[in-house]
């Protein structure tokens, strides 16, 4: 996959991954993680999946229809990825925090939808229900930051409570933080999931 990677400055922090929304690029998301964790290492990757000319990392039959067949097949083909590049950076492959907004959000989901441990933590800003009628792996205790717009026009209320739903009754602890500013990432949604992130990692603390 078509990805950029950032050497962090602590090696024990946990390598972010960064999933953009349809139409961006693997660069897009990469001032949000060092918002989030400066100390981190990033590998922002670039959906495999042209739509119009926009990158995504699946693809679909209309807005909001996804081509499910893809999905499954673009969700194990991302899993696959993270051990490669996790061997070839020399990261920490259980200890990744995944995020992603939109279409990158979706992913992820699918990624928690089949695969147990496939991430250490997750960061979703607008996602939607990636698959309905599949049983979840266990993930007990997984820590998930839901970013949503109580006014967003792509992704209903319902869909985000139904997706939190799934989540917890797979055994995940689901934070969801809610704005108005419909289905865009807004800053006020970055410093919620930032200040998430301290709380379940032990984000660092600037000084000075």
């Amino acid at each position: 996959m078509r990805h950029v990677f950032v050497q962090g400055t602590r090696p024990d922090a946990p390598t972010f991954v960064m999933f953009h929304g349809t139409g961006g690029t693997e660069r897009d998301l990469l001032p949000l993680a060092e918002m989030i964790s400066p100390e981190s290492s990033v590998l922002g990757l670039r959906g495999n999946v042209l739509e119009n000319g926009m990158p995504r990392f699946f693809r679909r039959l209309a807005e909001g229809v996804f081509d499910e067949q893809d999905l499954i097949a673009r969700t194990r083909e991302v899993y696959e990825y993270l051990d490669e590049a996790a061997e070839k950076y020399g990261f920490d492959r259980s200890n990744l925090i995944a995020v992603g907004y939109s279409n990158g959000a979706n992913i992820i989901a699918s990624l928690l939808f089949h695969y147990p441990s496939a991430v250490k933590g997750a960061i979703l800003f607008h996602p939607m229900v990636p698959l309905r009628n599949v049983e979840l792996p266990a993930s007990p205790g997984l820590p998930v930051f839901i970013g949503a717009g109580t006014n967003d026009p792509l992704v209903r209320s319902s869909e985000t409570e139904e997706l939190a739903g799934l989540l917890l009754g797979a055994g995940a602890e689901v934070t969801a933080h809610w704005e108005s500013m419909g289905h865009q990432l807004s800053r006020a949604e970055a410093e919620a999931a930032k200040d998430w992130y301290s709380r379940q990692f032990g984000g660092s603390v600037s000084q000075g």
